[in-house]
């Protein structure tokens, strides 16, 4: 599978990244960090996606129900040089079905998730899955 996408910036202003039939801004500036995401925040939102699709994904494989799920993201970032250093997670699952098994979900979005392994490489994760029933 190969993926491709289209970015863009202004001189002095803001960026764009084309996905799709998305359009998705982006922080280069200061004067935008208070209201724009910034590329590592971008990062850790293609982090936080990849767990969620797989979330759904596995609901389907694993034959279970839930209504929404919510994730939390935090990282570390170095300065020298410039990289995230650590990654934690907490990904809240609403359910009231007792055949989700929180434990084999866990292990099949860190098996599986191409985002989720690929990130693994150059730092370390925790992260902590929970079953919050309604």
């Amino acid at each position: 599978m190969e993926y491709s996408i289209a970015s863009r910036s202004s001189s002095k202003a803001s960026a764009l990244i084309d996905i799709k039939q998305s359009e998705i801004s982006f922080g280069i500036t200061p004067e935008t960090a208070d209201s724009l995401p910034n590329p590592a925040e971008l990062y850790l939102g293609s982090f936080s996606s990849c767990i969620l699709k797989n979330v759904e994904r596995f609901s389907i494989l694993m034959n279970f129900e839930y209504t929404n799920a919510e994730i939390l993201v935090k990282a570390t970032r170095l300065e020298k040089p410039p990289r995230m250093d650590n990654i934690n997670y907490v990904l809240k699952v609403y359910s009231q079905d007792e055949s989700l098994n929180i434990d084999l979900l866990k292990k099949n979005i860190e098996k599986f998730g191409t985002i989720y392994n690929t990130v693994k490489q150059s730092c370390t994760i925790h992260g902590e899955v929970q079953k919050i029933s309604e």
